[in-house]
């Protein structure tokens, strides 16, 4: 299949789909309101409240939910074939994604900015809260060292992509300086300045990694998981505007430019899609995801088509910083579609690489073996790169190997192989690390939430002991099952929480709804893919238990699951019984609506 079909069907979809069905929910179901005050300006601290430009937080948004799912999971899914997984990111981020997200950031800016079980205490009563806490906890801390986890993949022992990463946040807190005290709301110097050093770092990157410099910016895997962890520290304690905000405004550039120059790469080469329509592995054997394409596919590529992590950030970060109500559909609606097509991109990159290419650089060598496959182009690609690309699993090196293969095949381009190689491995590394600093933040506030309950000053979110202690709290937790952990330990279980959180945010989404228009087919458009996925994440939650975790002796791994499976299961009963008390009121005529 020619990938220019593709490009150009998912773009049709996506764009088709922004235009009426999201412009027809922010308009008549939520009935989005220009005038209302929001949470930034009604709060307005400086730290965590901050009114914003849209477009620059609609970079901080995008950066913020687009981390490893929308390109390490449509990678991995690739091992089914290119098919299943292009028809769940386009009809997923559509019907799922996209809905997920815009209701959830609506329902946090109507209620000033709180979190997602803050709302459901408001709207589904204080036991709901205290459960729906408990589980997003935990949700939350196995996705952060599953969305870390490509990070440390790709930058380990690499001191060019560490220092190309790594200089990325002092420049942030130079732009956020420089916007805040010295040229205060000119954004567009800003932009200049911050982007000007990014893409010096970019050309400095493979002078130090040849200098004396080079094993100050050299790392393990574990040297590597902490200080990843301590990035997030820092992220969640100092203010908002110092680095947050501008590190995630500025590597959404670098993203947009990125994947623009993929298309325009594309549409000059025209690759063919090696990877089949549907491999042998739809039917479980497959040496990368384990199980069959159901369930898997779907918890698989995750972000690229629905993820419940963006439903803390929906509830997190941005609805504290949105100006305008209206900005909900292009910041919560439109970054989602965006992130999807991302998802594509990665699709297609990675699969049109040859096949056992692909299955060789995503296998281990002994899974690989048994495959009796033979790599056509690697070891010509190993040689160009400069570095042995063959069992490399987790989705990152393929990916990167599959954008330069690309960008290689571009007339002129083919002796900077080994640079477009790092370059697309510092992408990676930059597009994931801005998800992680949100995460931590939003990992912040909900731990203060949750013990606030208990001992009130603990929920005060400008207190510095409070912040740096929860701060801490949050990133040894996802710290701690980085370090311990891999890529068939983790990432399971991350796809498997970051989809039970999902289902959980669509079931309070649709109490939300219900409130807000007094119409129960309104309700239906978050409650269908939340019953979709709850039959999902079951079906996988219980196969990882007992195919996965449990053989291997992973008594932690198949506790935690276990106990996220029962939450889910009780927020979704517990939500069920809201909507009919709800419905019962629209059919008997006593019903009001809510201005929540």
């Amino acid at each position: 299949m020619n990938s220019i079909f593709l490009v150009i069907i998912g773009a049709l979809v996506l764009i088709l789909a922004y235009r009426f069905y999201g412009s027809w929910i922010a308009a008549k179901v939520l009935v989005l309101d220009e005038t209302r005050e929001m949470p930034s300006k009604k709060f307005e601290d400086g730290h965590d409240f901050e009114p914003t430009n849209k477009v620059v937080l609609f970079g901080h948004h995008f950066a913020a939910i687009a981390g490893a799912g929308p390109l390490i999971g449509p990678v991995l899914a690739a091992q089914y074939g290119y098919l299943p997984g292009a028809l769940w990111i386009l009809i997923g981020g559509v019907f799922a994604g996209a809905v997920h997200d815009m209701v959830i950031l609506f329902a946090s800016v109507r209620q000033d900015g709180e979190s997602l079980a803050e709302i459901a205490k408001k709207q589904l009563g204080p036991t709901m809260g205290v459960v729906t806490s408990i589980a997003v906890l935990f949700i939350m801390i196995i996705a952060m060292a599953g969305l870390g986890l490509p990070i440390v993949n790709s930058l380990y022992n690499s001191p060019w992509g560490t220092f190309t990463v790594g200089v990325t946040i002092p420049i942030a807190m130079i732009v956020g300086v420089y916007m805040r005290f010295i040229r205060p709301g000119k954004i567009l110097e800003g932009t200049i300045l911050g982007m000007t050093l990014i893409l010096a770092g970019v050309i400095l990157g493979p002078v130090v990694a040849v200098s004396p410099l080079a094993p100050f910016f050299t790392f393990n895997v574990h040297q590597m998981s902490i200080i990843l962890a301590f990035y997030g520290f820092c992220a969640a304690a100092i203010p908002v505007w110092l680095l947050l905000l501008p590190r995630d405004y500025l590597s959404t550039y670098m993203k947009i430019g990125v994947m623009a120059m993929l298309v325009v790469g594309i549409i000059i080469v025209r690759p063919t899609i090696q990877m089949p329509a549907l491999t042998q592995f739809v039917n479980g054997g497959g040496p990368i995801v384990p199980g069959k394409v159901f369930p898997y596919i779907f918890i698989t590529i995750a972000c690229g088509a629905l993820s419940g992590f963006h439903s803390l950030i929906s509830s997190g970060t941005t609805p504290k910083m949105i100006k305008n109500e209206k900005d909900i559909l292009p910041i919560g609606f439109g970054a989602m579609l965006f992130e999807s097509f991302i998802a594509l991109m990665a699709l297609i990159a990675a699969t049109c690489l040859p096949t056992a290419d692909y299955f060789a650089i995503n296998s281990s060598a002994a899974a690989f073996a048994k495959l009796n496959m033979v790599p056509i182009e690697l070891p010509m690609l190993s040689g160009l790169v400069g570095e042995t690309l063959a069992a490399r699993p987790g989705g990152g090196v393929s990916l990167a190997v599959g954008m330069a293969y690309i960008f290689y095949k571009i007339p002129g381009l083919s002796h900077l192989m080994g640079y477009w190689y790092h370059f697309c491995i510092m992408f990676e590394a930059l597009f994931i690390l801005t998800t992680i600093d949100a995460g931590t933040r939003v990992g912040r506030y909900l731990l203060q939430d949750f013990f606030g309950k208990f001992y009130k000053p603990f929920a005060n979110k400008d207190n510095w002991f409070n912040i740096i202690v929860f701060s801490a709290m949050v990133s040894l937790a996802w710290g701690y099952l980085l370090y311990s952990g891999n890529v068939s330990t983790i990432w399971p279980m991350f796809g498997t929480a970051n989809q039970m959180l999902a289902v959980i945010a669509l079931a309070i989404g649709t109490s939300v709804i219900l409130k807000v228009s007094g119409k129960i087919k309104y309700g239906l458009i978050t409650a269908i893919p939340m019953a979709f996925m709850t039959v999902i994440t079951s079906t996988a939650a219980i196969l990882n238990i007992t195919g996965n975790y449990l053989p291997k002796g992973l008594m932690l791994m198949s506790t935690i699951s276990a106990l996220l499976l029962v939450l889910m299961v009780i927020i979704v009963v517990m939500s069920i019984k809201n909507w009919k008390t709800e419905i019962d009121k629209i059919k008997a005529g006593t019903y009001k609506k809510e201005v929540i």
